[in-house]
């Protein structure tokens, strides 16, 4: 399993709009999702716009790729690009993702087995 965090940055002006859209995303776009094997998919808003997403996934790559190849997700990510500041393309495979440094599960696993 891979955790994946990404950051993105919406525009100030088209915050409650974002907002509003996120509070009601497609059925069909929800399927895809988790069609393409994200799970425990959630998005963070912090102040001045800057969105943190993060979602687990068995192959990120696969299910990137899912995602490109759906007309629903391309729907979805036209309609969203708008609402990005700095975006060159979709949202979906342009966001910066972020690296990962820390993972209480992880290291308690591991602490555990060096004691076992």
């Amino acid at each position: 399993m891979t955790r994946v965090c990404f950051e993105l940055r919406i525009k100030p002006e088209l915050l409650d709009e974002y907002l509003a859209r996120h509070r009601a995303v497609w059925p069909e776009m929800l399927a895809e999702i988790a069609a393409a094997g994200r799970r425990n998919y959630s998005l963070f808003l912090a102040d001045g716009g800057r969105l943190v997403g993060y979602y687990e996934v068995d192959d990120d790559a696969a299910a990137q790729a899912y995602l490109a190849a759906s007309p629903v997700a391309t729907r979805w990510e036209a309609d969203m690009a708008r609402f990005f500041e700095g975006l060159q393309g979709r949202p979906d495979q342009n966001a910066i993702c972020l690296t990962e440094v820390f993972n209480l599960h992880d290291q308690l696993t591991a602490t555990n087995e060096g004691t076992s």
